[in-house]
């Protein structure tokens, strides 16, 4: 006769992993408060460890997906910079939040259609995504009906990959040419975003070297994964967002 586990074996077998695996899903998160200051602790960190000082380095808290609600307890916490994908998602929580902390500021790091250019320019204080000359004269045309231009870094696309927006590397240095002449000091560096499945430091080295020979002092670049290479090879701006907010929220 072939022998089966009674009900209550079978119970007793099979709850011990279910248990186990309640466990280590229900474990709580720290506090985005604990998260935002390891974060801190681990740029003093990188920048130590390469002769840095730590003030040359300027964490950007990458906030998109993540409610205003989130964004104001990294603001409770002491963060001040803050960056965001979407246009009309900073639109819709940056000014309110302004309203109660006028030092904010809001960094626009992800691609950019020409017909949102006014919008961007309204409401950012650093563009890091400009990538093409049509995007150059809609920035141009809505500085001259607002009054007011953002700080603008230039987005090289290092790895040369097609589905990403950026510069293609060939055509940088003419790019980079071409903007310092109209923005003059309005373009203050160059951001970029390696492939996901390549070592980043090629690409950083790449992106250090091209702001050193046009004289441009700010270097965005390092996210969640790899900020401390990118400070190794002198970020002044880090985008960190999924080690502070966590991961994005289903609904996005």
């Amino acid at each position: 006769m072939l022998w089966r586990p009674s009900e209550t074996q079978h119970a007793v077998t099979q709850g011990r992993p279910q248990c186990l695996r309640s466990i280590i899903v229900t474990a709580p998160s720290p506090p985005l408060a604990d998260r935002l200051a390891d974060v801190r602790d681990r740029i003093d960190a990188a920048a130590h460890a390469v002769g840095r000082d730590p003030a040359t380095v300027t964490l950007v808290a990458v906030s998109k997906f993540h409610p205003a609600s989130s964004v104001q307890q990294a603001i409770d916490a002491g963060q001040r910079i803050f960056g965001e994908n979407r246009v009309q998602e900073a639109a819709a929580k940056f000014p309110a939040l302004r309203e109660t902390t006028p030092d904010l500021r809001l960094h626009l790091i992800g691609g950019l259609q020409t017909n949102k250019a006014k919008d961007a320019a309204r409401l950012a204080d650093m563009i890091e995504s400009l990538d093409r000359p049509a995007l150059a004269d809609a920035l141009a045309h809505a500085a001259e009906s607002l009054g007011r231009l953002p700080d603008l870094l230039i987005e090289v696309n290092t790895g040369d990959e097609p589905q990403k927006f950026g510069v293609p590397r060939e055509q940088a240095d003419d790019f980079i040419r071409t903007c310092r002449n109209r923005f003059g000091n309005k373009l203050q560096g160059l951001m970029c975003i390696p492939p996901a499945t390549e070592d980043p430091t090629p690409h950083f080295q790449l992106l250090r070297s091209m702001a050193h020979e046009h004289g441009l002092p700010v270097l965005s670049m390092g996210m969640s994964a790899d900020y401390p290479q990118a400070i190794a090879q002198g970020a002044t701006l880090v985008r960190v967002g999924t080690a502070i907010f966590g991961p994005r929220p289903a609904s996005a």
